[in-house]
């Protein structure tokens, strides 16, 4: 059984998008993607350089419209179970036929907008910890004001908080933690940092008619899979200040019989977490064109059609 993910916020780098535009039909899509949302998606992912594509209202709705494009180039495909990791849970939704692509970039976009928006209220950011045990990393994140905003599995918690808090962490590593990385995002997301931005975001969510799931859709909130559109919906909203448990979601997948991972451009950052927490699992990141060859064999070979 294949799993298709979509990669979460601080994956994009400059020009990742330059390759897709190659193939026939993607620019064009992009094109119409910016027009509803009102932003040049074309050219964010192909001529931006990192601070420009580090804001968060345009690193959104950019790495949701990727992950959507990317996953047209497969073809008809129709996966196990889908997932993202936090912004990525939109592109999810997609796949999965929740949202149309349209509503999913209008969603995503006052969903950056939003968050931005309370990312401003205070300096805030998120670093990785890698290593360490989580029984120990968690109590003392909390003993600095952090949150562990994203539990990732495979040894990997993000801390988030203030940036007083996040330079307090640098000199006072949990035991056990190698190293802290600080991650190409504006805020400290999955916070209560972000309630202001909820408010917003459940307004936009109102305007929507979700279709429920037409495959398994697995959530950030707990690892639970969501049956109705209504439910992934109000999943989404609460999310955006609720931590993410990756880890739950990879529970999820060995129990539904995962054999096989995609994650969709720019891919990379879920298949690392994978190789390590679910091995004997079969992994591609679909990180240019070329990958696209490889991707629809691991499809062929794991039962999607």
């Amino acid at each position: 059984m294949l799993v298709l993910v979509a990669p979460g916020q601080g994956a994009q780098t400059p020009g990742f998008l330059t390759p897709w535009l190659d193939l026939p039909g993607v620019e064009d899509r992009l094109r119409t993607l910016s027009a509803a949302v009102d932003l040049d998606l074309v050219h964010y992912g192909t001529h931006a350089d990192a601070d420009e594509i580090r804001d968060t209202a345009i690193a959104q709705p950019l790495l949701v419209a990727a992950g959507i494009v990317s996953a047209t180039a497969l073809g008809a495909v129709t996966p196990g179970a889908v997932a993202g990791h936090s912004v990525g849970e939109i592109t999810a939704a997609a796949f999965a036929g929740v949202l149309d692509d349209t509503a999913a970039l209008t969603l995503v976009r006052r969903r950056g907008l939003a968050m931005a928006e309370a990312a401003a209220i205070t300096a805030t950011g998120m670093s990785a910890l890698l290593g360490g045990d989580p029984e120990v990393t968690v109590p003392h994140l909390e003993k600095l004001g952090l949150t562990p905003a994203n539990v990732n599995g495979a040894g990997q918690i993000v801390a988030a908080g203030t940036l007083e808090q996040l330079a307090a962490l640098n000199e006072d590593k949990p035991e056990g933690v190698r190293k802290v990385v600080p991650l190409k995002v504006a805020g400290a997301f999955h916070t209560h940092h972000m309630a202001p931005a909820v408010e917003i975001l459940a307004e936009a969510a109102a305007e929507l008619a979700p279709a429920d799931p037409k495959v398994v859709y697995v959530s950030n909130k707990d690892g639970g899979t969501v049956a109705t559109g209504a439910e992934v919906l109000e999943r989404l909203v609460g999310q955006i200040a609720n931590p993410v448990r990756w880890d739950l979601c990879m529970e999820t997948f060995k129990e539904l019989g995962a054999t096989a991972i995609i994650e969709v451009c720019p891919g990379g950052t879920l298949v690392g977490l994978a190789k390590r927490a679910l091995p004997g699992v079969k992994t591609l990141a679909l990180k240019t064109p070329d990958d696209l060859d490889a991707a629809r064999e691991l499809l062929s070979e794991h039962g999607a059609a």
